[in-house]
């Protein structure tokens, strides 16, 4: 490729906060709950990078096919891969595509392909953006998105009003990872995160603790495993939390030594370390359902959290009966498509 930039440039990050900078020079933009991605066209040549700069293509040839079929030649855009199931943004579905089988790959992307939300313009007709301010920048973005017609690729919605973004949040509903503010005097920050500030949707639930782990190379508790009760009254595994106290744990452990019972999930049981997970250990030790905390996290995958919760209390007024899989699953909504049409 014959690009300013090329396939591996590291895209502009954000700083983590939990408020968003509100008044004049901000750009409110939606948190989308998927994969980040560079596509860099030059002529029949395409190619798409993750934030860490791997390369992606082989995982969506329907996004290749869909950039390599727009009418501009020379470019490159900064946006995120998602892929959309009733009305939420599924990030299961995004991580299936992460396979080593082309004919598997493809079978995916065929029933479900993906869309592409683009929300920065970094290199137009061969020339390079990036050292124009986002002021500058979005109104191309926005005449280049004018010039498309095509149904998967999407301009992701911006604003200046805080106020609107909030609501953005309210209408949609868990279907957005959160808010980015952005500020409209800076160039495209390669690589750090000194240009924008996320703010993320953080939520809570009730779960029962049917098991926990020790800690590696101890014999004082180092994660609590928890469940949630589905329709059929089965204790599913959904997640973990480690983040307990020092002080609290030979207390904590006694406790908890002293609940042991089989089998501890009636449903999904744990495993080894999953696909999200950082514990380092297949082996856990069941308990009576006995035990109930609130936890907070911010995504769910597949009936389960995605990362480590955080432990935010103990709830002994609870009824372990009383934490049930709805506390977790998405409600209907369309407002994902509502907000990328504008309405």
């Amino acid at each position: 490729m014959d690009l300013p930039i090329e396939p591996g440039y590291p895209p502009m990050e954000a700083r983590t906060a939990e408020r968003l900078p509100e008044g004049q020079g901000w750009q409110y933009e939606p948190k989308w709950d998927g994969f980040r991605c560079l596509a860099f066209r030059d002529g029949a040549e395409v190619d798409l990078r993750s934030k860490s700069g791997q390369p992606l293509a082989r995982y969506f040839p329907d996004v290749v096919e869909r950039v390599r079929g727009l009418g501009p030649r020379r470019f490159v855009l900064d946006g995120e891969l998602v892929i959309a199931s009733e009305g939420q943004l599924d990030f299961e579905e995004l991580r299936l595509r992460l396979h080593p089988a082309a004919s598997r790959v493809a079978k995916l992307a065929a029933e479900k392909p993906a869309s592409y939300i683009l929300f920065d313009l970094l290199v137009e007709r061969g020339r390079s953006l990036v050292q124009m301010t986002l002021a500058e920048r979005r109104p191309r973005l926005e005449q280049f998105m004018r010039s498309l017609k095509d149904d998967r690729l999407h301009l992701s919605p911006a604003t200046r009003s805080v106020e609107e973004a909030r609501i953005w949040c309210d209408e949609v509903g868990q279907a957005l990872d959160g808010l980015i503010a952005k500020r409209l005097d800076q160039p495209y920050r390669s690589g750090d995160r000194d240009g924008a500030i996320k703010w993320k949707r953080l939520k809570t639930a009730d779960c029962v603790v049917g098991g926990f782990r020790y800690g590696t190379n101890s014999d004082l508790v180092g994660s609590l495993l928890l469940g949630l009760y589905d329709e059929e009254g089965l204790l599913h595994h959904v997640g973990y939390t480690s983040t307990i106290a020092a002080k609290d744990k030979p207390a904590l452990t006694r406790r908890l030594e002293g609940l042991r019972k089989a089998p501890g999930f009636t449903g999904r049981a744990p495993g080894g370390p999953s696909r999200w997970s950082t514990e380092r250990s297949g082996e856990w030790e069941p308990l009576a359902h006995k035990l109930v905390v609130e936890v907070r996290y911010d995504h769910v995958s597949g009936g389960r959290f995605r990362h480590g919760t955080a432990l935010l209390r103990w709830r002994p007024d609870k009824a372990p009966e009383q934490c049930r899989m709805e506390q977790i699953e998405p409600s209907e909504s369309t407002g994902v498509e509502m907000l990328l049409r504008g309405e």
